[in-house]
């Protein structure tokens, strides 16, 4: 496996001053913002699908600084009530699509979105209980009417243009656990994969080992994100896991993004990446930095110490006894 990192928190440099930071840590791939909430500081594909010199050079300053971009990011809500936002979430990812069959980049990275309760709804609409039976039957109309048609659709998009999706199991989208994952990658193909972000399973109680064989064993992992959760025991106990309090809210929050290595131990995370070895994951982790408690530059350098230390960055060799 390949050590990476999502290039967004370096959004305020330039380019070619963040890719120098990055291979200085000694770090073999990128994952780029094309647009979306990442948005698109260091890759428009507007300008890159318009220009083939600007597209060369962007290439040439990754690949000289001996990098790669293991995917592209564009997440969103194609799915949106709202018309004009759903459509600009899906152009961002159509473009993002076609810039990464020019850049030969086999990743795309997003959300699966979320739609209202009915057609002329304003907001997305995230049920989480069954009962009472109006939320089922708003679950139905979504997946029937929304989510399966149109990643069916897009998934064949990409797939005509080798182009793998991983969506991003994240709470408030349709796909937000291994097994709404498998249901839709079932109904839309192959196209469809994780974007697998540990942080995302530990607050929702799922544990991501057991997620990383869920989903590896179906070769459903596209893509896989660093990022740790720590959960507050007290306050857990106070707003639920559901917690809707602003991430600002550190001290009160139920739960909160943390740098790897700073909400579970590294035991823990040798875990994780040994069961991505076992299911034959062998493709990069890339770091992903959310935590309120440190600067970028501290977190993400700490983040890349830690992963360090227990990435198996040699194939398996032969056991003496085979």
């Amino acid at each position: 496996m390949k050590l990476g990192v999502f290039t967004v928190l370096f959004a305020g440099r330039p380019l070619e001053e963040a890719l120098d930071y990055i291979a200085s840590k000694g770090l073999e791939a990128v994952e780029i913002g094309t647009g979306g909430y990442p948005g698109n500081a260091h890759c428009d594909p507007d300008t890159l699908l318009g220009d083939a010199s600007k597209l060369k050079a962007f290439k040439q300053a990754v690949e000289s600084r001996g990098l790669t971009i293991s995917a592209l990011s564009c997440h969103g809500n194609p799915l949106h009530p709202q018309k004009q936002i759903a459509k600009e979430f899906h152009d961002a990812f159509v473009k993002t699509v076609d810039l990464a069959e020019r850049l030969e980049v086999p990743v795309v990275n997003t959300f699966s979105g979320c739609p209202g309760d009915h057609e002329d709804a304003k907001y997305p609409n995230w049920p989480v209980a069954p009962w009472p039976n109006e939320y089922q039957e708003i679950l139905k109309w979504q997946w029937e009417q929304k989510v399966i048609p149109y990643w069916s659709e897009w998934g064949r998009y990409a797939s005509d243009r080798n182009v793998k999706i991983g969506l991003e199991l994240h709470g408030g989208f349709s796909v937000h656990s291994p097994g709404t994952l498998l249901r839709l990658r079932e109904a839309a193909g192959e196209a469809i994969g994780a974007n697998l972000d540990p942080s995302h399973m530990w607050w929702q109680g799922i544990d991501p080992v057991q997620a990383v064989h869920i989903l590896g064993r179906a070769g459903a992992i596209h893509h896989f994100h660093a990022k740790d959760t720590t959960i507050d025991p007290i306050n857990v106990n106070k707003h639920g896991v559901t917690d809707m309090q602003s991430y600002a809210l550190m001290l009160d929050r139920a739960w909160q993004f943390r740098t790897v290595g700073f909400g579970h131990d590294l035991k823990t995370w040798a875990d994780i990446l040994s069961a991505l070895r076992l299911v034959g994951y062998d493709y990069v982790v890339s770091i992903e930095h959310e935590d309120g408690l440190m600067s970028v530059d501290e977190g993400f350098t700490k983040a890349v110490a830690n992963l360090q230390q227990v990435l198996l960055r040699e194939p398996l060799g032969q056991m003496w006894w085979v």
